[in-house]
């Protein structure tokens, strides 16, 4: 069976866009962007966070990852904090109106999702779809790896997630 790879891009890359759209104006309920969902996320989820640990689980650069951590912090919904262990980090702590931006958000997030996706498939569609998509993370990754030059520096620091590897 023949798989029309082109249109399959078109509709990944539509749906993305389309869900993201629609999510966002969800969340901005909260006067909180999408993007700066996420790595609030992570920073709640992960202790002794760092630039480097959120820029790893979201896949993008850590650069862009400390723009979107000053921009948080400049809205008073996170800070830094001197990493005792190492003095050329920081460790990043979601302060108290963050976290509690957080809770709301993610109640919101959860709900616009069960509309917009839950109610759509099966969860067993929806289950079949997610470990595909993990499948072809992987696949990314692995091919990302072979095809980089030698002496490259590799972009991805991570081969998988924990959430990829089950």
């Amino acid at each position: 069976m023949e798989v029309d790879l082109v249109g399959l891009f078109g509709d990944l890359v539509r749906l993305e866009t389309d869900l993201w759209n629609r999510v966002d104006i969800r969340i901005q309920e909260h006067r909180l962007p999408l993007a700066w969902l996420e790595p609030m996320q992570i920073i709640s989820a992960t202790p002794d966070c760092r630039v480097l640990d959120i820029a790893e689980a979201l896949f993008i650069t850590v650069g862009g990852t400390s723009k979107i951590v000053d921009k948080i912090e400049a809205h008073g919904w996170c800070r830094r904090l001197p990493n005792p262990t190492d003095g050329r980090s920081n460790l990043i702590e979601l302060s108290a109106s963050g976290q509690a931006l957080l809770q709301e958000a993610n109640v919101t997030f959860a709900e616009a999702l069960a509309e917009y996706v839950g109610a759509a498939a099966p969860a067993s569609d929806l289950n079949q779809l997610s470990s595909t998509l993990r499948r072809l993370r992987r696949h990314l990754i692995i091919t990302a790896d072979r095809a980089r030059p030698a002496g490259r520096q590799q972009r991805w620091t991570r081969s998988t997630s924990k959430e990829e590897q089950s």
